[in-house]
Order: structure tokens, then C-alpha cells, then sequence
């Protein structure tokens, strides 16, 4: 992410990042000297990452419970994504996650090339 976005537009991107405390995630606090937060769930608190929760449901209708991630490939699961980032949301005022993402990145840039 941090190739991709750079240095200096890190942490206006990703102003904070919250994950659980699996193995994963232990080298996600290296963002924090970018001035991204970073936070960490407690465990067994799925509360705390509400809307990651919600996002897990909405995998499921792709990927089963209980059903091996190594079944697919890396090209199947930025598939899924790209589907799911394309779904229209009630929450978002029926815009999908990408168009606003999108948005807010070229206001991002916009207010650098005005800078």
C-alpha cells in the first residue's frame, strides 16, 4: 500500500487502520511512523470491528463458512472483491465502496496539486 499511495499521502489515506491481534496484522504498526493510528482489537470482541464483521457476512455469499481460503486462487479473491467493492450500499446512500473511494482520492490529489 505504501508503494503505491507513497510516503507523504499515506496517512491522509488511511488515517487509522484497526485489526485483530493475529499473526497476520503483527507488522501493521509499522504504518504508524507514516502518522496512520493504528488500533488493536481485544480478543473474542468482534464488536470492535463491526463493520469488518459485516463485511465477513457479505463474503460468505462467495466463499462458504468453514470452507478453505486455499481453494482459490489470489485472481478468484481479488474477483471477489472487486465484486463486492462494486455493490451498491444502503449505509453509503446506494453508492458502492469504490465510487467513493474513488472520490475521496481525487480530493486527496486534488488538494496537493493545489498546494
Amino acid at each position: 500500500l505504501q508503494e503505491l499511495y507513497g510516503t507523504e499521502r499515506f496517512s491522509q489515506i488511511f488515517k487509522t487502520m484497526t485489526a485483530d491481534n493475529g499473526p497476520e496484522f503483527e507488522t501493521l504498526s509499522q504504518f504508524e511512523h507514516l502518522g496512520t493510528k493504528v488500533y488493536f482489537t481485544h480478543p473474542y470482541s468482534s464488536w470492535e470491528r463491526a463493520q469488518n464483521e459485516r463485511h465477513n457476512g457479505l463474503l460468505r455469499d462467495f466463499i462458504p463458512k468453514g470452507m478453505s481460503m486455499e481453494r482459490f486462487s489470489d485472481e478468484d479473491v481479488l474477483n471477489t472483491a472487486d465484486t463486492l467493492n462494486q455493490r451498491p450500499r444502503r449505509v453509503l446512500g446506494y453508492h458502492t465502496p469504490s465510487e467513493l473511494f474513488d472520490a475521496f482520492l481525487d480530493e486527496v490529489y486534488a488538494i496537493e496539486c493545489v498546494s
